[in-house]
């Protein structure tokens, strides 16, 4: 199936996606879906699309079915977007698709627009050619993963019945290494209490929530977590946000809310990380009455993750990218967490990192080195083709 990559067209399906604004929870994805749509079918793919219980398109799902039965394996990538910020710290508009010095400018083109535009490349490829693989290529495209609802992922994984393929490639940027895994997390928010008083008042001060809030903060910045050598990332406590008082200079709040972000690894999971936040809450609680104790509500996370070398997806990739790099690229787990956790979760193994040369993701001048489209391409097809080989 090797030949010939036709990286201008690829280029030419990138260069269209980033110029329809597709900014998740704030553009209609409809255009950029329709743009990605129209140009399968004019290449024979056929293409379903995932909708919202309100009819709202979420995900652009296609599939090509091998000449015998097989394993099955996806490509995913998303077709929204981060928001453009501030507009005047980019060096060309957010949708200009500017290409200068061998780099295309553009929001999106990295995450993961690029992804979008070389896996629809790959699919066609494998439409034409069902005689030489066996087994089922899928390729997703989700329009609401940067709203954090990953709306078309589960719109495609959930339920009983939902496929549950073999593994997942997620094309997020970066060529110098691969992404097995990455840290999960937990969250919670916390109420601190006080006595309310007039900040005037000499007899009366009450207790400051904000002070106490603070130094509960100071007291979680301050803990030292475990690290996991074997996993490759440390676990990480950090206070997101701190709010007290209403605005109102002459009254003592009483009340400060903390949001707090803990990413996890496999040693340090979410009942540890519980138990070493209310450990601390308990001490600075004990200083007080225990009628202003510090109330905690656990928001839901996602438990770390790490495929293993062996596993069929990453040595194929892996070797994939020997072969066609000519280097070993490392195999690492990722700090943030991704869509690639919550399919974790649902015990379906996933990559979430290898794609085009990158820079500037969710910042100004997200950008993507036309380069490097060519060999993710080929290192793609060349795993593809070894986890979809036909029976001799």
């Amino acid at each position: 199936m090797t030949g010939a990559v036709d990286t201008a067209s690829i280029v030419e399906l990138l260069t269209a996606l980033v110029r329809l604004p597709s900014r998740g929870g704030i553009d209609t994805c409809a255009p950029v879906l329709e743009c990605a749509e129209a140009w399968l079918v004019a290449h024979a793919v056929g293409t379903r699309r995932l909708l919202s219980a309100d009819g709202e398109p979420l995900a652009l799902y296609a599939e090509i079915r091998g000449a015998a039965p097989g394993p099955h394996y996806v490509l995913d990538a998303t077709l929204d977007t981060a928001s453009f910020g501030d507009e005047s710290t980019w060096r060309y508009p957010p949708l200009s698709a500017q290409v200068v010095d061998g780099w295309l400018h553009g929001r999106g083109s990295a995450d993961s627009k690029a992804a979008v535009a070389i896996f629809a490349h790959l699919a066609a490829a494998f439409a034409r050619r069902t005689d030489t693989f066996a087994g089922t290529l899928g390729v997703l495209f989700d329009l609401d993963e940067h709203t954090g609802r990953f709306g078309g992922a589960r719109a495609f994984f959930d339920g009983t019945n939902a496929s549950r393929p073999d593994g997942v490639f997620i094309g997020y940027p970066g060529i110098d290494r691969i992404v097995v895994g990455a840290r999960g997390f937990m969250r919670a928010k916390l109420v601190v209490r006080g006595i309310a008083a007039h900040s005037g008042a000499s007899s009366t001060r009450g207790l400051n929530a904000a002070i106490r809030g603070a130094q509960l903060a100071a007291a979680l910045n301050d803990t030292s977590l475990p690290v996991d050598h074997a996993f490759g990332r440390p676990a990480q406590l950090t206070v997101t946000g701190i709010r007290a008082g209403d605005g109102t200079f002459t009254r003592v709040p009483d009340r400060c809310e903390l949001d707090i972000d803990c990413r996890l690894t496999p040693d340090f999971d979410a009942a540890r990380a519980q138990r070493v936040i209310e450990d601390i809450v308990r001490e600075q609680d004990a200083l007080y009455d225990a009628s202003l104790a510090t109330s905690i509500e656990w928001m839901p996370g996602w438990p770390a993750y790490r495929v293993t070398d062996s596993h069929p997806l990453a040595s194929a990739l892996y070797r994939a990218a020997h072969d066609e790099l000519g280097v070993e690229l490392p195999r690492v787990v990722a700090g943030p967490s991704n869509i690639g956790n919550y399919l974790a979760s649902l015990g379906i193994p996933a990559l979430c990192g290898f794609g085009v040369q990158c820079a500037g993701i969710h910042a100004a001048d997200e950008r993507i080195e036309l380069a490097s489209i060519e060999p993710v391409y080929r290192t793609y097809e060349r795993a593809l083709l070894t986890l979809l080989a036909a029976a001799n």
